[in-house]
C-alpha cells in the first residue's frame, strides 16, 4: 500500500491558481508511482474561486501565527481580510487529513497559505521579508507534528526527494 501524501493541487497540473494556470512539477510526477496524492488547494476551498486576487500575508499584532510572526491574510488590492476563513478551514481540513493518515506533504513554494517557510510578510509599505509561512502549513506544522513536509523547489533535488520519500515512509511506520 502506497503512503498517502497530501499536495498543492497546482502542482498536479490543475488550473487552481490566482490566475486560472498552474505549477505543475517534473519533481511531482517523478514521485507519483510512490505515493497516492491527496489534492488540496487551500484558495479554492476556502470559496476564493479561479481567477481570483492574489493575496499576501501582512504583520499585524492582532493577526494568526505564521512562524515567528502574527499576520493577517489579505487581497493584494482589494484589502479583504480571509484571515479567519483560512484558519477556521485549515484547521477543519487538518482534521480530515489526519483521519485520512496522510504520511506526508508537498507544498507550494512561497504561497501565503501553501508555503512552508520563506513566505513573504509585508510589515510596511513596500518593506517585506521572507519570515513567515503560510497559514494552511502553519496548521499542517502545528496539528501534525514530525510530518515530513516540503516545498516543490526543493523536490527538485534529487537528494531531497529522497530524503523525503524515506520520512514520509517512516512516519508511516510510527502511525
Amino acid at each position: 500500500m502506497k503512503p498517502r501524501v497530501g499536495i498543492s493541487r497546482c502542482l498536479l497540473g490543475d488550473d487552481v491558481r490566482y490566475d486560472g494556470t498552474n505549477k505543475r512539477s517534473a519533481a511531482v510526477e517523478a514521485l507519483s508511482a510512490d505515493v497516492e496524492w491527496v489534492p488540496v488547494c487551500p484558495e479554492v476551498e476556502v470559496g476564493m474561486g479561479v481567477p481570483r486576487e492574489p493575496i499576501e500575508l501582512v504583520a499585524h499584532p492582532h493577526g494568526v501565527p505564521s512562524a515567528g510572526e502574527r499576520v493577517l491574510l489579505r487581497g493584494v488590492n482589494t484589502r479583504a481580510d480571509w484571515t479567519n476563513r483560512m484558519d477556521v478551514w485549515s484547521g477543519a481540513r487538518v482534521a480530515e487529513l489526519t483521519a485520512e493518515h496522510i504520511s506526508g506533504f508537498v507544498l507550494k513554494a512561497r504561497s501565503p497559505s501553501c508555503g512552508p517557510a520563506g513566505v513573504l510578510v509585508h510589515h510596511a509599505v513596500g518593506e517585506a521579508a521572507a519570515t513567515g509561512r503560510g497559514l494552511f502549513a502553519e496548521a499542517l506544522g502545528r496539528a501534525i507534528p514530525g510530518l515530513p513536509m516540503i516545498d516543490e523547489e526543493a523536490l527538485e533535488d534529487a537528494g531531497e526527494r529522497g530524503r523525503f520519500i524515506r520520512e514520509v515512509l517512516a512516519f508511516r511506520l510510527r502511525r
